[in-house]
């Protein structure tokens, strides 16, 4: 049977950031976009996802959605039979990273959302191209409505996310790193980072894509989920 796939958002980011995935992969399995922003720490989205989630599936997550799909995998190993992240991090926040992050909750409280937003990797790393305002004005309505409060909870989650190194050096499942040629926020080496941590891992590079992938090059991001989503299994 082919295995349903479950989708996770990045931060401030609904099912509209994988509309385009979600119409050609649904045409061969489930296809489910968990929410990412319900939770107060990245084990409470981890454990509402699983329990939204079938028996067993394949799990793809951009940014804090490929953190909370390393948190789901740890929980449940057993349960994910495939992997493919894209610009996230394997490592927990520096602190350096949180006292930025609290700038920008800061900023929020004080009715700044949409200026925050403007300087998210999201809006901010993505490749030049005649789609990038587009991609940006998608942003800023999803983070709209949203509202501040799911920033500043998802800020927080970010802040205290775990390290998830171990996870990923016990996978034997197919896994796939997804980057974006032109992601600032993100580059190429950090993909290649945790790429090396996993044995069955693939590393893409999306060359006419930034932060966002999955809205600036959807056709090219389909094909490459294809790809891992046919990949054979590998034994554990």
């Amino acid at each position: 049977m082919t295995e349903p796939l479950v989708l996770l958002p990045a931060m401030m980011c609904d099912a509209r950031m994988w509309i385009t995935q979600v119409a050609a992969l649904s045409r061969d399995r489930a296809v489910i976009v968990a929410p990412t922003h319900l939770g107060a720490s990245v084990g409470e989205v981890a454990a509402q996802v699983l329990e939204a989630s079938p028996r067993r599936f394949a799990l793809a997550g951009l940014g804090l959605g490929g953190v909370v799909a390393m948190e789901v995998l740890r929980r449940a190993p057993e349960r994910v039979t495939r992997i493919a992240l894209m610009a996230t991090e394997a490592l927990a926040e520096t602190p350096q990273s949180a006292a930025m992050r609290e700038e920008g909750i800061v900023a929020v409280k004080g009715g700044r959302l949409a200026d925050v937003v403007r300087t998210m990797p999201a809006t901010a790393a993505l490749a030049p191209g005649p789609y990038r305002p587009d991609v940006q004005a998608l942003v800023q309505q999803m983070a709209a409505d949203l509202g501040p409060d799911v920033y500043v909870r998802q800020s927080r989650l970010m802040q205290r996310r775990p390290d998830q190194q171990r996870a990923l050096r016990q996978l034997r499942a197919p896994a796939l790193i997804l980057a974006g040629a032109h992601d600032t926020a993100f580059p190429v080496r950090r993909h290649e980072v945790i790429a090396e941590l996993i044995v069955s891992a693939d590393l893409e590079v999306i060359e006419n894509a930034g932060h966002l992938a999955p809205l600036e090059a959807p056709e090219a991001v389909t094909r490459a989920l294809g790809r891992w989503l046919n990949a054979p299994f590998r034994l554990t």
